[in-house]
């Protein structure tokens, strides 16, 4: 007798998980501005990721899970030093010069960002209508940073650095979903954050001067940033991928920025002015041009088993915004559908 779960029931619990993810994802973005009050950006890192490893590495010992297979650990490797890592740290000091909301809106090209490494990396080709929405996200991108200019160099490095980070969590992605090929979402996501934190090390010094000053406020934002943006949103995301294309996944991201904007408001009494708004509407109007006519060439899909999603697209999604992961055997390389995806933590 079949035992595995029904396409429908796996398509609902895939749906489950991306939406925990999005609403932890979006909080992130929050309680980084918070916290960056207090820690410098590579102290919040590493606070961050040792949280997370910490979580992340019971839970591993309670379910006895094992070491991830031999293929898995370049993509782990990679997507630990790039996504867990370089992110994190870029997108903290990225928020001390602009809002929340700003930095939730320019990440979101990395969806775009993906499925442009994909193209080039995993040889799935390059469609034109991903050019376009790559060309019109990167003009919204440009209005966010003309828009910042007017309070300083500060607000525009900010920006620059959130697109540094929207390049730092798309190849962290694009690495990471083939090695869920060969391991689980939770060996994945543990070992990339613990190589994540191994790579933040040098910031331990400022960690314990800034935890020693840092008001009891700032702390616990960066233990639940660990806990939960990254231990538990990072799981839900990879378990979410590995089961549904990253098209939809994708389509579940576009909500972040939104709910970043609102969080914001509501939680640091901080909108972005009404021109950055339009340029980050923009970014957003990029995505949905890349995702948008036929996608002659693409793979069918059945939402279902691990091994379904396979033959999923090899870009991985995050946070039509921010921040994504997913699985594998060895068929045929995945193909690319001209879409998005924790902009995260991600965030």
């Amino acid at each position: 007798m079949n035992s595995s779960p029904s396409p429908r029931r796996t398509e609902l619990l895939a749906a489950g998980a991306a939406t925990v993810t999005v609403l932890l994802w979006a909080s992130a973005f929050v309680s980084i501005r918070s916290a960056g009050q207090a820690y410098a950006p590579g102290a919040l890192a590493l606070g961050r990721l040792l949280a997370g490893a910490l979580v992340l590495g019971v839970i591993c010992l309670i379910r006895r899970e094992g070491l991830p297979g031999r293929a898995a650990w370049p993509g782990i490797v990679i997507s630990g030093l790039l996504w867990f890592g370089l992110y994190m740290v870029v997108l903290n000091w990225g928020e001390q010069k602009v809002d929340a909301g700003t930095a939730a809106l320019v990440v979101n090209i990395g969806p775009l960002i993906m499925a442009l490494l994909a193209g080039w990396l995993l040889k799935e080709g390059l469609p034109s209508r991903l050019l376009a929405g790559m060309a019109v996200s990167f003009l919204g991108a440009a209005v966010v940073g003309l828009s910042m200019s007017g309070e300083g160099s500060a607000s525009v490095l900010g920006v620059l650095l959130c697109l540094l980070a929207a390049f730092a969590y798309a190849g962290g992605v694009v690495a990471q979903k083939p090695a869920l090929r060969h391991g689980s979402a939770l060996q994945v996501t543990t070992y990339g954050c613990v190589i994540g934190a191994v790579a933040c090390l040098p910031f331990a010094g400022q960690l314990v001067s800034d935890a020693r000053d840092a008001p009891l406020s700032a702390t616990l934002n960066m233990l639940y940033l660990g806990v939960f943006p990254t231990a538990l949103a990072f799981t839900t995301w990879a378990f979410a991928l590995a089961r549904t294309t990253a098209g939809r996944m994708g389509a579940t991201t576009y909500a972040v920025p939104a709910l970043v904007v609102l969080m914001s408001w509501v939680a640091l009494d901080e909108v972005p002015g009404w021109i950055t708004l339009v340029g980050g509407l923009v970014c957003l109007a990029g995505v949905a041009v890349s995702r948008s006519g036929p996608r002659a060439g693409a793979n069918t899909v059945t939402v279902g088993t691990a091994d379904t999603a396979d033959t999923a697209d090899t870009a991985g999604t995050a946070t039509a915004a921010v921040p994504a992961t997913a699985v594998g055997a060895t068929p045929e390389p995945p193909r690319l559908q001209p879409c998005p995806e924790p902009q995260s933590e991600n965030s």
